[in-house]
Formats: C-alpha cells, sequence, structure tokens
C-alpha cells in the first residue's frame, strides 16, 4: 500500500487486521484480544480490543471504582474493579423477627404462637375457649389477650342489660308509660287525672301515652264590676258587684266614694 515495511514488523490494518512482513510478504489475521477482566467495556472508537478500565453490568457502562446495585438484587452490593465485578449480600442473622418490612434487607417470616396446647399464626387472632368476651392476637410469637371492645350506647344507665352469656350490655326498651311526669321531682299524675297548673283558667289532663294535654277556658260574660273569687277562673255577674275595693251583693245602695252626695246601687242585669 505504498508504505515500506520493515522485516518482522508488525501493525494493524483497519478492520482489526494483525498484520507482519516477513521474506518480503506480508501476512494479516484478525486481531487476537486477550481480556484479563469478566466485564470489560466495549472497545473504544479506533480500537480493536475491549479495555478493563471499566466494567459493562447489565447494560450500563461503570466506572472504575464504582460502588450500585443490580436491578434485581434488592440489597446486594456489587462494586466495578479493573473490568471486574464482585457482588456482596448481606448476611441475616439467624432466627426470626416480629415485623417484616418489604423495605429490610434481610427478610424474615415472623414466630409462630404456641398457646394452650395450639400454634397460631402471626397475625391471627382468636377467643378464648368458653369466653367469646376475650380476644387473643398472635404478635411475633407472643400471645395478647384483651377483653373484647363494646359499642357506646345511647341509653341511661338504669335501662342497661347484660343477659347471660353476653359480653356487652344491651339497651332495654323504656317501660310503657304509666303517668304523666311533670318535672325531675318525680311528680306523677295517673292517666285521666284533671288538675290546674297554677292558672285557674289553665286544665290539663294526663293522656295514656305518658303526654300531657293542656287547655285555656275562655271567659264569655263579662261586666263592668264582677266579682272575682279566688281560684275560679271566669269573674261572677251574677252574685253582686265589686266596687273600690268592696263587695256588693244585687240591689245593694252606697254612697259613692268619690261624691258623699251620691248613692249607688249594684244592680245584676
Amino acid at each position: 500500500r505504498g508504505i515500506p515495511r520493515e522485516p518482522g514488523a508488525r501493525w494493524t490494518e483497519p478492520g482489526c487486521q494483525s498484520c507482519t512482513c516477513q521474506g518480503g510478504r506480508v501476512l494479516c489475521d484478525a486481531v487476537s484480544c486477550s481480556v484479563p477482566c469478566s466485564h470489560p467495556l466495549p472497545a473504544p472508537a479506533g480500537g480493536c480490543c475491549p479495555t478493563c478500565t471499566g466494567c459493562l453490568h447489565e447494560g450500563v457502562a461503570r466506572a472504575e471504582g464504582d460502588v450500585f446495585s443490580p436491578s434485581d438484587g434488592n440489597c446486594t452490593v456489587c462494586v466495578c474493579l479493573a473490568g471486574n465485578v464482585s457482588c456482596l449480600s448481606p448476611e441475616c442473622p439467624p432466627g426470626s423477627c416480629p415485623s417484616p418490612s418489604p423495605a429490610d434487607c434481610c427478610s424474615c417470616a415472623p414466630e409462630k404462637c404456641h398457646f394452650r396446647g395450639r400454634t397460631y399464626a402471626h397475625g391471627a387472632r382468636f377467643s378464648l375457649d368458653g369466653d367469646d368476651c376475650t380476644t387473643c392476637v398472635c404478635q411475633g410469637g407472643e400471645v395478647e389477650c384483651s377483653f373484647t371492645p363494646c359499642p357506646m350506647l345511647d341509653c341511661p344507665q338504669h335501662q342497661r342489660h347484660l343477659g347471660p352469656g353476653q359480653c356487652c350490655s344491651t339497651c332495654r326498651d323504656p317501660p310503657a308509660p304509666a303517668g304523666c311526669f311533670l318535672d325531675d321531682n318525680g311528680v306523677e299524675f295517673p292517666v285521666g287525672q284533671i288538675w290546674s297548673p297554677g292558672d285557674p283558667c289553665e286544665l290539663c289532663i294526663c293522656q295514656a301515652d305518658g303526654s300531657v294535654s293542656c287547655q285555656r277556658t275562655d271567659c264569655v260574660e263579662t261586666c263592668p264590676y264582677p266579682i272575682r273569687i279566688p281560684g275560679q277562673c271566669c269573674p261572677d255577674c251574677s252574685a253582686g258587684c265589686t266596687y273600690m275595693g268592696r263587695i256588693f251583693s244585687n240591689n245593694e245602695t252606697f254612697p259613692s266614694a268619690l261624691d258623699p252626695c251620691l248613692s249607688c246601687i249594684c244592680l245584676v242585669r
């Protein structure tokens, strides 16, 4: 190719051909690469042989001394040294663990519980024989028992009932009313009782369902000077007259309190 070569000279032609000059003849053969590492990098541009100045692991080029974790190794750690990849996996201590976590490198199976002649898996919940009011749970080889929680009741204490064999109290139906309670002091009127709550014009009756029904009395008869009887609702216009604080009977005459020369009479009409 127009270039003189000395006898015994060696050189590389394009296409990774290794040539030598022997007795005026040129002998060529494919370059033979001796790669002394397990994960060499591809040959650089213009070169023929892979290089051990880094590592190619799972299709990813790693620099010399690079520390990394493989894609499927979880907690395995690898290092690139002179084209070789060395990986180490953590040594997990023997035994079990109470609460395995996916983030932990060492996976383990929680210990089972042996309780009263039976074996329970981790996390199992069970009740004691003959005692449904106690709930037990197996946690990493240990059994923890506690009372079964009861729901909140919205009835007063005197209406709560705990039946035989029951763990939690229940609300009883309130008893049928036997009368009417008027206040917190426990005053009760029997069904059908009629009374006045303090106003003589108002009457109340105790209903069969325990409720109280009240009604006012409307006074129809009116007169200018009626007699008001204590405890009676409507004024009385037929018994006499009330004048200036005094009571006079029908047809009774009396001097006027405003003018002693005037004489008054009570007339019932």
